[in-house]
């Protein structure tokens, strides 16, 4: 399986995740939200806000139009800090987050 098909299968594993465990939301920040320049929107997002309304969606432009992906990802490490113990389906999210991460680690 190529690579770019094992990501698409990976972020819609964490929307359905974020869906099922009733974190998904259904209305987008405001549009000032948007033009933070901190790493992961920290300034103006709760990292689940960046993850499903920065992260999914761009990730999704990139494979949809067949451009080049990141060289290197680390979205997993800024997860395991930021969230918070007791939201619903935190493992399962960090398990698909670092998998995620494994695709674009530098082959050895």
């Amino acid at each position: 399986m190529s690579r770019e098909r094992q990501v698409q299968e990976l972020l819609l594993a964490v929307e359905q995740l974020l869906k099922q465990a009733g974190l998904w939301q259904s209305t987008a920040p405001e549009d000032q939200a948007f033009t933070s320049t901190e790493p992961f929107f920290i300034d103006t997002m709760t990292p689940l806000q960046w993850l499903q309304w920065v992260f999914l969606p761009r990730m999704q432009t990139l494979l949809d139009a067949s451009a080049p992906l990141p060289s290197a990802l680390a979205v997993a490490p800024y997860y395991e800090e930021a969230l918070d113990a007791d939201i619903p389906q935190r493992m399962e999210l960090l398990r698909l987050l670092t998998a995620l991460d494994a695709l674009f680690a530098p082959a050895s």
